[in-house]
């Protein structure tokens, strides 16, 4: 299923504004680009020409509706979002991201870690604008916690002793602790004021989870032109996921191999890969994403939401599933 295709019912759940809330989101961010002057707006406008599915943006406005804010919340929290993804390419020295040449590939190590430097500057200035220090401080315990995510992934590189609760640690920072903050600031500023900010938060925060768990299975099982990396990057990287923890503890002869040793190609890596499908681990894996997804799911009973928003919000949460299909 197509990113489009995902959308598609959250877009007509969500009614004409919402498409309208994006489309200015959209621009922004090309305005915020091209401020960053030739050298560095090309590789910003490339970082974010590139696309995504947006869905930090589409929680903003779904947690939110509508009001003063909302549109600089989204465009912060995809500059942010954006800004971690270039840097973390620097850090594994990517080639690709989404199919197409990473702005370390195309431009350097300098250019790649001043354009990250950019996007991540010019989110907190986006936030800034609206005056509301409650906002600054809800992206700035994210862009923490995203920092201390990195550097657990980074001291657990190739570890065969990471367990499970430390690798959701992991993920709540890394990745779930942006998807909570883009529905605290959608709430923050929405017509409804912030009196379900934390149910929704806590939402953001379950299905960013699930989506980190099904990233981290398609890593295993995705073709490289759906996923637009090699099969089994995580591999290569020395990332330990949920799959191949799973995978170690069904399997004796892979909790045995020295990976680090074994692995330091894609063929390498993908065999690896099919020997974690083989043990299981991915259907495991899948089922403790659709558990976040339906905690998350079941946490709205209790927002104050119209109910075109609640419903768009519930497909949003089953679409993070979905990629997996």
């Amino acid at each position: 299923m197509s990113v489009s295709d995902q959308l598609a019912p959250v877009l007509a759940a969500g009614g004409s504004e919402l498409s309208r809330q994006l489309h200015r989101t959209e621009m922004r961010l090309l305005e915020v680009a091209d401020g960053g002057g030739p050298a560095l707006g090309r590789s910003a406008s490339a970082t974010l020409s590139a696309g995504g599915k947006r869905l930090r943006p589409l929680l903003v406005f779904l947690c939110g509706g509508s009001g003063e804010g909302l549109v600089e919340s989204a465009a912060a929290v995809e500059l942010l979002h954006m800004a971690t993804l270039v840097h973390d390419d620097v850090l594994d020295a990517a080639p690709l991201r989404r199919g197409q040449p990473t702005v370390f590939a195309a431009a350097g190590r300098d250019a790649a870690t001043a354009t990250g430097d950019l996007l991540f500057s010019r989110a907190f200035a986006e936030l800034a604008s609206t005056g509301s220090e409650a906002a600054v401080s809800a992206l700035s315990e994210a862009s923490s916690a995203l920092a201390r995510g990195e550097l657990i992934q980074r001291e657990d590189a190739w570890s065969d002793s990471v367990t499970p609760e430390r690798y959701i640690e992991r993920c709540r920072l890394k990745t779930a602790s942006l998807f909570s903050a883009a529905c605290r600031l959608g709430a923050l500023f929405g017509e409804g004021g912030s009196g379900s900010g934390e149910i929704l938060a806590g939402f953001g925060s379950r299905i960013g989870l699930a989506f980190q768990i099904l990233d981290d299975v398609l890593d295993v099982s995705g073709p490289s032109e759906r996923t637009g990396k090699h099969r089994g990057t995580d591999l290569l990287d020395g990332t330990v996921t949920l799959p191949l923890i799973v995978a170690r503890r069904r399997d004796p002869e892979l909790a045995a191999m020295d990976l680090r040793a074994l692995v330091s190609e894609p063929a390498q890596a993908a065999a690896v890969c099919d020997r974690i499908v083989l043990s299981g681990a991915l259907s495991e894996a899948r089922e403790q994403a659709l558990g976040h997804v339906a905690e998350a799911k079941a946490a709205l009973n209790s927002a104050e939401l119209p109910p075109h928003r609640r419903e768009a919000l519930d497909l949003v949460a089953d679409g993070v599933v979905e990629r997996y299909a």
